[in-house]
């Protein structure tokens, strides 16, 4: 549902639709593996395992 109504939103052909949303994707990932991941990575410390 959500998707349908993303897709109706984009404007242009359907290629024009795939690569903004390609583009769109990428930035997200971006975002999250060098701004998101590392800042939580600082307040759970996966490397601090208690388990011995």
């Amino acid at each position: 549902m959500m998707y349908a109504a993303l897709w109706r939103v984009l404007p242009g052909p359907w290629w024009v639709r795939v690569l903004i949303l390609v583009v769109l994707v990428a930035a997200v990932l971006y975002g999250l593996f060098f701004y998101a991941f590392p800042w939580i990575s600082d307040i759970v410390a996966p490397q601090d395992v208690t388990v011995e």
